[in-house]
């Protein structure tokens, strides 16, 4: 009798434990205030500029460490990106230049995305040359035309700024040839050429960290092909406000000065792991991040 008893004792312990085991797991035991099971995931486009890496995987990071998401960042040029937030491919893209250097993008996928806000004031983008270079405007160019070698060192093809290079050259009736590439490579051709006080002209834009590593200047642009002063905009999917509405007041409250901005850009130039560089960033600059996460009700 009392070995029958102990062995239903026994039985109903084991019973009882494994039930709440597995309804801890159910409940998401351990996982971030506000979720349950797997984390939720976020997907962010970003091109390769300075600071959309540069926000993009600081986003990143505080959204992983400190809200309890799981973060996928994709790059991409910025005509897909934008393509594919409007589809509902990517949550959010971090570096939409408004209200001219993305326009026609606004124009063609605005109506299928959420408007975020800005998350960096004072952005500018033109034709630059280092401080040594002797001509002030775009209209001076044609007369050195030998030596800037007939180009002008570009970016992504599908940039705002490559279409607006473009512009530049058939209003100024530039002789010379927009060189297509990359974020890194036009830095690459700029370092080069300042090390060797050779005169390059490149489509160059601020934020950027180049502007505190050399002595550069924008040419002036008296017919304003390039704009005015604009303003960095989150631009995210549509319905992301219902599906991620933490997410989306987190993108809402991230805001950046010139100076943090360029500090963190700093640190990631100076790196190989943007991640690295944007958790240290986060531990220098805890009280701003913190104001950023929306608080829980």
């Amino acid at each position: 009798m009392r070995n029958g008893f102990k062995k239903w004792t026994i039985l109903a312990i084991t019973a009882a434990l494994s039930l709440s085991l597995i309804l801890a797991s159910g409940c998401g035991a351990g996982k971030p205030a506000g979720q349950s099971g797997a984390k939720k995931e976020v997907k962010l486009g970003y091109v390769n500029w300075a600071e959309g890496v540069a926000m993009t995987n600081l986003a990143k990071v505080v959204l992983e460490d400190k809200m309890g998401y799981s973060v996928k960042i994709t790059m991409a040029d910025v005509a897909p990106i934008f393509t594919s937030v409007a589809n509902g491919d990517y949550d959010a893209f971090m570096d939409a230049w408004l209200p001219v250097t993305h326009e026609s993008y606004m124009k063609e996928y605005g109506a299928k995305l959420t408007d975020l806000g800005t998350n960096f004031e004072g952005a500018r983008i033109g034709l630059v040359v280092p401080e040594y270079v002797s001509i002030n405007s775009i209209e001076e160019m044609n007369g050195a035309k030998a030596k800037f070698d007939g180009k002008i060192i570009g970016i992504d093809s599908g940039a705002g700024i490559m279409k607006a290079t473009d512009k530049a050259i058939k209003d100024y009736g530039l002789g010379f040839k927009l060189i297509p590439g990359s974020g890194p490579a036009m830095t690459a051709a700029l370092k080069d050429a300042v090390e060797k006080k050779e005169w390059v002209a490149v489509t160059g834009w601020k934020p950027h960290w180049k502007f505190a590593r050399w002595k550069l200047k924008f040419l002036e642009d008296p017919k304003g092909i390039y704009g005015k002063v604009e303003n960095i905009h989150t631009v995210a999917r549509k319905d992301i406000e219902k599906d991620l509405p933490e997410v989306a007041q987190f993108l809402r409250n991230f805001k950046l000065n010139d100076q943090q901005l360029g500090s963190l850009m700093g640190l990631i130039a100076n790196s190989d792991d943007p991640l690295k560089s944007a958790r240290k960033w986060v531990k220098d600059n805890e009280k701003l991040v913190d104001s950023w996460i929306p608080k829980k009700k």
